[in-house]
């Protein structure tokens, strides 16, 4: 039976700790989505982290009076802005298992390259049995991963990218190869600048000229329209593309001259001039009787 101590408050168990037991400090108040995500202000910079929840798992030990239960809570951490971080939280109870995760989550942040909301390049990473494939995708395409590779990916601020598990898919080992394999990428600036090459600038193409319109004729405000030829009866048969000459104002009527069209049924009924034949020669007069 423990020792009981006096105090002017009252009796207390061990030693000064409250009811709580000896140098425990107050229980942090969080509240947690369904999903195990949970947010509170960084250390850093007051930055708001996001801490999600990926895995807990529970042992059992065998003692002499039953069994007695632990528990880990695996955490990610991240400020979806390029930091992320993992931790690995064991406890009796499971909130205390996912504050100790979170705790190490924070203080185990690293930065990792990326290239407006996606990954600059793709990478094959490797963790113990678990292989993960990353590839960068278009805007607007969304994270095609699973739960523990989409955990790290919307805590390390990516909002584009594919990706596919192809080992073992312990939740740890996955966790651990998906942040191995995001430290592990590079920017084309970063590589330039580790090889003292200068970045070389894209070429502006010259600026091309638009298209004049064609200018349109230029019309006095109230002058009259030109009048249209008229189509004389029985001209239906006419090629209807073929222009027409417009007639002044002023000038006398010219008859429309009608141009035959091969695929109008009407035809021309007039009957064609023969042709000119050459006159015939004269032959020489008969030579005069002879007189004997």
């Amino acid at each position: 039976m423990a020792e009981l101590n006096k105090t002017s408050g009252g009796t207390t168990r061990g030693g000064g700790g409250g009811n709580r037991g000896p140098g425990r400090g107050p229980r942090r108040n969080r509240a947690a989505t369904p999903d195990g995500d949970t947010s509170a202000a960084g250390a850093e910079g007051g930055k708001e982290l996001s801490e999600k929840v990926v895995f807990i798992n529970r042992s059992a030990k065998v003692v002499k009076g039953g069994r007695r239960f632990s528990f880990s809570a695996l955490v990610v951490a991240g400020d979806k802005q390029g930091r992320v971080g993992i931790g690995l939280g064991k406890a009796v109870e499971v909130s205390e298992a996912i504050r100790k995760g979170g705790d190490m989550a924070k203080q185990q942040m690293v930065s990792v390259s990326l290239k407006e909301a996606t990954i600059p390049h793709e990478i094959l990473c490797r963790y113990g049995g678990a292989k993960v494939m990353l590839r960068p995708a278009s805007p607007g395409t969304g994270i095609i991963a699973g739960k523990t590779v989409r955990a790290v990916a919307e805590s390390a601020g990516i909002k584009d990218l594919l990706s596919k598990s192809l080992g073992s898919n312990n939740p740890s080992n996955v966790v651990k190869a998906t942040l191995a394999g995001l430290q592990q990428l590079r920017l084309r600036e970063d590589i330039y600048r580790d090889r003292g090459i200068e970045i070389p600038k894209k070429a502006v193409a010259p600026p091309v000229a638009p298209a004049s319109a064609p200018a349109k004729p230029a019309t006095t405000p109230g002058a009259a329209a030109a009048p249209v030829a008229a189509v004389p009866p029985g001209g239906e048969g006419l090629n209807s593309a073929t222009p027409v000459a417009a007639e002044a104002p002023g000038a006398p009527a010219a008859a429309p001259v009608p141009i035959p069209n091969p695929q109008s049924p009407i035809r021309n009924t007039e009957t064609p001039a023969a042709p000119a034949t050459a006159p015939a020669p004269l032959l020489p007069p008969p030579p005069p009787p002879s007189i004997q």
